[in-house]
């Protein structure tokens, strides 16, 4: 999982990064919305941690453009205190509000929860570890590739909904792909070998869903 971490306090960004980094987090940082808009250009970012008061380009205004151009989730940091400020966050997209001064590990903690990362997930006979990345099925560890890992994640995050090929490909392989869309066909149908045939369901001339109670 890539985070990126944007705040001007230099200090704060570097105890901020280490924690992640121990956290297993791959971290980029930024000290202002130009260069995190940029970070994101050019990274696959899974989590912003975004300071409210930026220089340059302020983080509200860096938290629109993550939502209208990203898939990434959005934890902003803020040492103001009003309720219209909060409100005016989540309004724009912001997954979650945390107030300055705060606990590094709560934050940790806030942050893992965003990406599904503080516990594990379990369905049918499969059961999931998001953060050692392994899979299993009726115990056994399934050794999934790196793609059908993202796969699976990325049907898990959204269980219930159909998935078209463009859809999971932004989510998967990311924005910039440009190959066959039919990829998409052929490493459902891995995933499938090795977690079962109606787990993922087709839904033809839509795309595909996954199917089955997540405790």
């Amino acid at each position: 999982m890539k985070i990126l971490i944007v705040d001007d306090e230099e200090k704060l960004l570097k105890i901020l990064k280490k924690y992640f980094e121990v956290e297993g987090f791959s971290v980029e940082t930024a000290l202002d919305g130009e260069e995190a808009i940029y970070k994101i250009d050019e990274n696959k970012i899974d989590l912003v941690i975004l300071d409210w008061m930026i220089p340059k380009i302020s983080g509200i205004e860096v938290c629109k453009y993550i939502k209208e151009n990203t898939n990434a989730k959005v934890l902003m940091l803020t040492a103001r205190t009003q309720f219209d400020d909060e409100l005016e966050a989540l309004n724009i997209g912001a997954d979650e509000y945390v107030k300055k001064p705060f606990d590094i590990r709560v934050l940790v903690m806030r942050g893992k929860k965003l990406l599904n990362l503080e516990k594990n997930f379990r369905f049918k006979n499969i059961d999931i570890n998001f953060e050692s990345q392994k899979v299993y099925r009726d115990g056994e560890n399934l050794n999934l590739t790196k793609i059908e890992f993202e796969l699976l994640k990325c049907f898990v995050k959204n269980k219930g909904i159909i998935l078209s090929r463009g859809k999971i490909i932004d989510l998967v392989w990311g924005l910039d792909y440009d190959g066959d869309p039919r990829t998409v066909d052929t490493h459902i149908r891995r995933l499938r070998r090795k977690i079962g045939e109606d787990v993922v369901k087709t839904y033809r001339g839509i795309g595909y869903s996954l199917e089955g109670e997540i405790n």
